[in-house]
């Protein structure tokens, strides 16, 4: 059995009771899920288009897709940190330990989907 796969998104929508309930920055929440949002978009468009690359035989440019919108997406999600944070100092603490939660339990999430992955040997990406 494999873990969900929209676990982070779940986990998104449980902190915004979090964050009501605490009385947490609204601002801070607004912004990490909007940025988690855009980069979870760009993230299944750049797979879609991994697997098109790979399925043709250009593993170069896979591997290059994978690397930059990668890269693009932590660029994405500290830049949103950082102007939200020069804005309200205390949302942009908020924004930036919701989002390191967020990747932090997609990035385990992604790693036991691998893990537990029933695909035969050499039949996986």
């Amino acid at each position: 059995m494999s873990p969900p796969k929209y676990v982070d998104l779940l986990a998104l929508l449980i902190a915004l009771a979090v964050f009501i309930i605490g009385d947490l920055p609204l601002l801070g929440y607004a912004v990490a899920a909007a940025v988690w949002l855009l980069q979870r978009g760009i993230q299944m468009l750049a797979q879609r288009r991994m697997k098109q690359e790979l399925a043709a035989g250009n593993r170069q440019k896979a591997m290059g897709i994978v690397a930059g919108s990668t890269l693009g997406r932590v660029w994405l999600m500290a830049t949103a940190v950082l102007l939200v944070g020069i804005a309200e100092r205390e949302s942009g603490l908020a924004s930036a330990i919701l989002l390191l939660a967020l990747f932090t339990l997609s990035f385990a999430a992604q790693g036991l989907t691998h893990l537990f992955d029933d695909q035969p040997e050499g039949q996986g990406v």
